[in-house]
Parts: C-alpha cells; sequence; structure tokens
C-alpha cells in the first residue's frame, strides 16, 4: 500500500500559535492563523479551547499585556503594508477602542508604563524617514510627542521608574541606547561609540539596566549597563555561541534566557543576586527553537514559543521553582502523521576560501541514488540565520520528493559578529560563492540528481537566488524569487525612507553607483538560462514591486520561461492563508513542470 500523499493546502493550513503575553488574570492571550490570518486568542488553563478574541480581515502584527489590568494592546495594517495601528481590547468584556487612527504612518509598539496608565510608542507621523517617541493614556484617543528623533529607526526597548529606553539602529549590527524621561523629554546617551547590537534590554529589581549584547564580543552575551556612567559588566557569557533570548522579571529579577547553539536554542532560568544570575531549575523542555520569552505579571511563570522542523509553532508555560513546562497550544497537523514530518541533518562544507559554512540537509524518506532533486532555501536578512522550526511548505516538498539544503552562508547571524560582517557592501557576492559551494557540496551527494537543482529564497534570499541565476547559471533547473532585490540602486530609491540610510550600511549607498551596479543581478539578466517564478506583494514597503517587474521583464525578453505572482493585497510577506495557498500550488505546478 502506497504512503497517503497531502496537498500544499493541507500544509499550509495548520495552525501556529505563538507571541504569548500573560494577563493579570493568568490567561494565555497568543496569536494564532486559525481563521486563515493571524488573530488573538486566549486560554485560561492548558487543554482547553482556547477563546478567539478579535474577528479582522487584516493580520494581527502583536500583542501585549496591561502589567495592571486584564487588557492588551494589539497592532494591525492593512494589506500588510506594515502601517501598524494600535487598538486596546479589554479581556472581560471585549470591547476594542482604537487608540490611533493615521494610516499612513507606521507606529512601532513600544512598551505599557509600569503602572498601566499609560503606554508609549514610535511613529513616523512628523517626517515619514524619521521616528519620534510618543505617550498616551490608556484612555486617551490622542498621544503627546515627547521625543523629536533625528531619522531612522528609533524604537522603545523597555520602560521602568527611571524612564524609557530607546534605542537607535543605524545599521543592523550599530546601535546606540538613550535613557528618556517621559515627563520633561530630557534624554541622555547610555552607550559609547563601539560599534554594537543590543536588545532584550529591561530594568531588574533595583532599576538596574540588563540587556543582550555583543558589547566588545564576538558572541553576545547578557550584560548590566551602569545607569550613571554607561558601563558595561558582563553578567552571563555566550561563550562561543550568542546568547539571543533574555526574559526578566522586574520585581522578582526571575530571568529566563536561551543561547543560540547552532540553530537550536538550550534555555536555561535563575535569579538576580547581586547583580549575578544564580541558576534555578534547568528548564524541562522539547529540543528546538524557543523565542517569544515573557514573563507572567507575577514573575513566577514565563511563556515562550517554541517550534521543531516536526512540529509547528505553539505555546508553553515554564514554571521557574521546578522546571517543569506545560504546552498550552498544541495547534496540531491536520490529520497528517506526526512520524512523516522530518529533521534535519546540521553539516558543514567548505567553501572557496577554507571556511566552513554550516548548512541543514533534510533528505525525504526512500530518496534513490543519484535520483532526488533539491531545493537549496536561502534565508533573508541578510543577518539572519535559517533554523530547524517548522515550515509547512517544507514538509510539502519533502513529502514531494525533494531534499532540503538550507545554507547558513557568510553574513548570518548566530556565528559571531564576525562572521556577519564577511559579506558587508564590497564582499557581498562572497556570499553567493558560498552557494556555488553548497551545490558542489550535493553533485557530491550520492542521493542528489546534479541536474534538478532549484534556487529559492525570500527577500535578501530572493537576492541571493537572483545572484545565483545570473553568476552560476549552468548549476540550476529552476529558481523561485520571494520578493527578492533584483537592482540596488532601485531598490535603495524606492525603500522606505526610514530604512534607506540602515540599508544602505549593509548593501552601499547610492553614492557608490560602481558597487550597486557590480552587485545588482538586473544588469547580467542576460545570464539566466532557467525557468523562473517571481512572488511579490503590491504593497511590500521594504523591496518595492518593481524589482519583480523589472527582473520578470528583463527574463521575458529573452523567451526564458517566467512566471509572476504578485498580490495586490499583499506586503514582504503573504500573510493571507487563501493567498498562501494559490502562492504555492502555482510554485508546486512549475516545480512539477521544469524539474
Amino acid at each position: 500500500m502506497s504512503e497517503p500523499r497531502y496537498s500544499v493546502a493541507r500544509y499550509l493550513s495548520i495552525d501556529s500559535t505563538e507571541s504569548p503575553t500573560i494577563s493579570v488574570d493568568g490567561d494565555l492571550v497568543f496569536c494564532s492563523d486559525t481563521t486563515g490570518t493571524p488573530q488573538v486568542w486566549s486560554l485560561d488553563a492548558p487543554d482547553t479551547y482556547p477563546s478567539r478574541r478579535t474577528a479582522h480581515d487584516e493580520r494581527i502584527s502583536f500583542v501585549s499585556a496591561s502589567p495592571t489590568r486584564p487588557e492588551i494592546i494589539f497592532g494591525m495594517d492593512e494589506g500588510s503594508n506594515e502601517h501598524d495601528q494600535l487598538f486596546r481590547y479589554d479581556l472581560r468584556d471585549g470591547t476594542e477602542t482604537p487608540l490611533t487612527d493615521d494610516p499612513s504612518s507606521i507606529h512601532l509598539w513600544g512598551r505599557w508604563s509600569p503602572d498601566g496608565e499609560r503606554f508609549a510608542f514610535t511613529a513616523n507621523r512628523r517626517q515619514s524617514d524619521t521616528f519620534d517617541v510618543y505617550v498616551q493614556g490608556r484612555d486617551d484617543s490622542e498621544a503627546t510627542l515627547v521625543h523629536e528623533g533625528e531619522g531612522g529607526f528609533l524604537s522603545i526597548e523597555t520602560w521602568g521608574e527611571p524612564g524609557i529606553v530607546l534605542s537607535k539602529a543605524y545599521a543592523s549590527f550599530d546601535y546606540d541606547l538613550f535613557l528618556l524621561d517621559p515627563e520633561t523629554g530630557d534624554h541622555r546617551r547610555l552607550s559609547d561609540d563601539t560599534e554594537t547590537r543590543y536588545g532584550n534590554v529591561r530594568f531588574g529589581p533595583e532599576d538596574e539596566l540588563y540587556c543582550v549584547t555583543n558589547y566588545d564580543s564576538d558572541t553576545a552575551d547578557i550584560a548590566r549597563i551602569d545607569l550613571g556612567d554607561g558601563t558595561h559588566r558582563t553578567i552571563q557569557a555566550g561563550g562561543d555561541w550568542n546568547v539571543e533570548g533574555f526574559a526578566l522579571h522586574g520585581e522578582t529579577g526571575n530571568v529566563v534566557w536561551s543561547r543560540n547553539v547552532d540553530g537550536y536554542s538550550e534555555v536555561h532560568a535563575g535569579r538576580l543576586a547581586d547583580g549575578e544570575i544564580e541558576a534555578l531549575a534547568e528548564p524541562k523542555l522539547p529540543e528546538g527553537v524557543a523565542y517569544d520569552l515573557t514573563f507572567a505579571p507575577d514573575g513566577e511563570q514565563c511563556a515562550l514559543s517554541l517550534s521543531r522542523s516536526d512540529d509547528p509553532r505553539s505555546v508553553y508555560v515554564l514554571d521557574l521553582e521546578t522546571g517543569e513546562s506545560e504546552r498550552w497550544t498544541n495547534p496540531g497537523t491536520l490529520g497528517i502523521p506526526e512520524e512523516s514530518l522530518l529533521e534535519p541533518e546540521t553539516i558543514r562544507y567548505e567553501t572557496f576560501d577554507g571556511r566552513e559554512i554550516p548548512a541543514y540537509w533534510t533528505l525525504p524518506e526512500n530518496a534513490s541514488p543519484g535520483e532526488t532533486p533539491v531545493i537549496v532555501d536561502i534565508h533573508g536578512g541578510p543577518e539572519h540565520q535559517r533554523r530547524p522550526w517548522f515550515y509547512p511548505t517544507k514538509q510539502y516538498f519533502l513529502q514531494q520528493g525533494y531534499a532540503i539544503f538550507e545554507p547558513n552562508v557568510r553574513g548570518s547571524s548566530g556565528y559571531g559578529t564576525e562572521y556577519t560582517h564577511l559579506d558587508d557592501v564590497e564582499k557581498r557576492m562572497d556570499s553567493v560563492a558560498d552557494i556555488e559551494s553548497a551545490v558542489e557540496w550535493l553533485h557530491n551527494h550520492e542521493a542528489v540528481d546534479s541536474d534538478r537543482i532549484v534556487a529559492y529564497g525570500r527577500s535578501y534570499g530572493g537576492f541571493m537566488v537572483l545572484a545565483a541565476i545570473t553568476e552560476y547559471p549552468d548549476l540550476w533547473s529552476a529558481a523561485v524569487d520571494f520578493v527578492g532585490i533584483a537592482d540596488f540602486e532601485t531598490f535603495l530609491e524606492n525603500t522606505g525612507e526610514w530604512r534607506r540610510s540602515h540599508r544602505a550600511q549593509e548593501y552601499g549607498s547610492l553614492d557608490e553607483p560602481e558597487l550597486l551596479e557590480r552587485i545588482s543581478p538586473i544588469h547580467k539578466a542576460d545570464r539566466i538560462s532557467c525557468p523562473l517564478f517571481i512572488q511579490h506583494g503590491a504593497n511590500d514597503p521594504r523591496v518595492p514591486v518593481g524589482e519583480a517587474e523589472q527582473i520578470a521583464e528583463k527574463v521575458r525578453e529573452r523567451g526564458v520561461p517566467v512566471e509572476t505572482c504578485i498580490f495586490e493585497d499583499e506586503g514582504h510577506h503573504t500573510t493571507s492563508r487563501a493567498n498562501l495557498i494559490e502562492e504555492f500550488e502555482r510554485i508546486s505546478d512549475f516545480l512539477d513542470e521544469h524539474v
């Protein structure tokens, strides 16, 4: 009897539950895409049926529980355009109150005030390329501008008795921290001129400041920052790997933190004592990727999202004293046998300069020697990392007989600061050469059919696809580009103004036209020889849809098969399940035809 086959729609209809927050009543509030787009749901106990809280057609982007009342604030955009508006929702009577009404502006969620009476956010209302800080009462319809930014990204990290901590990102690898008094507008810098990343910034029990940072280190550690002189002191080193997640409950000093070990999360719990972390019981969690660490208001429990390659994204609640964890959400697999969902092997392959490149390699069941097609799936970012969490489309293509190769080429995060800088600006094409070496590794694998290898990637990964099929056109049987950059000059001209200088630090600026031309696939489109599928959203504020349109036109002019899938109601990500199903049904048919 042959094994059953499931449609791509079946895989894409597997629910995802994540973004947990815990209310003062002890309810777990989270986002789930059960209805086809992420909405707010809640649970008052594990192993019970959740209550659906919102019923919008548009996606909910985040949810945050008040520290003092049974209410939440959530964000929602329109057509996936990332122009979030903010809403307050009462968990007891279900009333929903709009807090902002400015669809032309982006509202980046910040924090509740410690007493829950106010909240803070940043928005580009005053100038489209500049984010300012606003404070608003929970019952008010208007916000007060308390700090004017000076261009670029400005985010709120935390709000405690000493004030609001802001981070300003000049690039994905370079941040500054500031302490702002929301009453007077006075602010001062907490960081120095060192090129440093900061994240998970939190106040401790005595209003001291803690964060995850790579200050004076190749990998990220947990550090304490002195509010007086800005001195950084490491209290928990990451060692050979980055500390990535860090939750701190300000009143109890309880902490939960995680290390990213080759993409897998190593989770720990402890308590601050004399400025150090004393270990508590080791958390008992399944192996996988843990993220969204967040404490309950009383600090005794910590909720987190967890995913595995063979298990959809779910929410667990961790008891710090015992280390026991309880799974509160279980989306299930829509009847697809869990044992049919495959986990990857972690491998490393040698690239052109002798460096070892980490990757995940997954073979389908019963792969025939020399007959297995491969999808080389390249992550975006570029300073992101492919990790072993659940991708429904990956499991679908494995079922279809494809092997999946997921490289973390130079420039990826997760392997230290030096590694992330190996593809900066003029070294951009070195990361593309890492893809050529990946294909060489595949050619030497006994299972692989070397004539059926697909380049596949999203966002910056879409650029990598276009670069791979122009730099190394003979390696590919087909390519799938999702929201990729075709021309860095037009990309920088047309991307959101608030992003331009930030992205120029990574790719080069508009003042360097020769560099941008050299790394832009559009100028080598005459080399493309494999069939190309291009997906994009018309509302994309990051990589404008013109990138898809111009590369499609160039390839089509040459008579090479090219298929486009452009959604008028989507942006940088396809967020509607109906659109996702259409998109991947078309991709599946495209690969069936050409691979």
